[in-house]
């Protein structure tokens, strides 16, 4: 099947409907149509200079551009993880938790996907590789930002519980358990939910890119199949492992809750 290629025209008439959603949003005075618009004209402006620079990426395949790309798409993933905190850590650890585990997560398994189970040649072909990664990535992102922001939220609220626990004779872990566990869970649960969703109430982005590209269905189901999987995984170490380094981060040497290693973020 011939892949059916999108002009100008059919772009210019999806983007109709975003500006008419916009009029109506403004309309009824609910306050995300500036917003809306600008969030369409970022995706068209990054989109572009993403393909723009995969397209050179793949006519000029390096180990070493691949491995740059995948450093900035880390740097750009830690900022927004920073970035959606309504309560963050102070200095670079408010950057370097997401970061840290989301290098641990999501490379180490991109890396075991593609030279275990994609298997192209070279196992960093950036056809294959900045793909994955980015949904790994992106996913892993908003697990983990979902999980910190549930967790400092939870700390900050119950913090005369957690006091009054330590005073107990509880340690850290203890006094937090509870609040991390459903920071955790409140990380893992889109993915979850997109899983137990997918092909009964959706078809995966992924699935669905490759059958319009003409990829017969039985082989996009494998490879949805395959991708779910490793977001999932992905998604959960990353949040599991950022609630719990963030909440050790959260107390000192002497056992001692330390709120003033929060500050507030940008959204509070």
């Amino acid at each position: 099947m011939d892949l059916i290629r999108l002009s100008p025209f059919d772009l210019a008439l999806a983007a109709v409907l975003v500006v008419l959603l916009a009029g109506v949003t403004m309309w009824a005075r609910m306050g995300v149509g500036r917003t809306l618009l600008i969030a369409a004209v970022r995706t068209v402006i990054q989109l572009l200079l993403v393909g723009l620079v995969l397209q050179t990426l793949f006519d000029h395949a390096h180990l070493g551009w691949v491995a740059l790309m995948a450093m900035v798409m880390l740097a750009v993933a830690g900022y927004e993880v920073m970035a959606r905190q309504q309560r963050r850590f102070a200095g670079m650890w408010g950057y370097g938790i997401g970061a840290v585990t989301m290098f641990v997560s999501s490379f180490a398994i991109t890396v075991l996907a593609l030279t275990t189970m994609v298997g192209p040649s070279p196992w960093w072909e950036p056809q294959y590789s900045i793909p994955l990664l980015g949904m790994l990535l992106g996913n892993t992102m908003t697990g983990i930002a979902l999980g910190l922001d549930r967790l400092t939220q939870n700390v900050w609220r119950e913090r005369r519980t957690i006091e009054g626990r330590l005073a107990l004779g509880a340690s850290w872990s203890e006094a937090v358990t509870t609040m991390r566990r459903e920071a955790a869970r409140s990380g893992l649960m889109p993915t979850i939910n997109a899983m137990a969703a997918a092909g009964i109430v959706s078809l995966p982005g992924m699935m669905t890119g490759q059958i319009l590209a003409g990829a017969p269905p039985v082989e996009a189901v494998k490879y949805q199949i395959l991708i779910m999987f490793l977001i999932s995984a992905g998604t959960g170490f990353g949040a599991i492992g950022a609630v719990w380094f963030a909440s050790s981060r959260l107390f000192d040497h002497r056992q001692r809750l330390r709120l003033d290693r929060l500050k507030p973020g940008r959204h509070t």
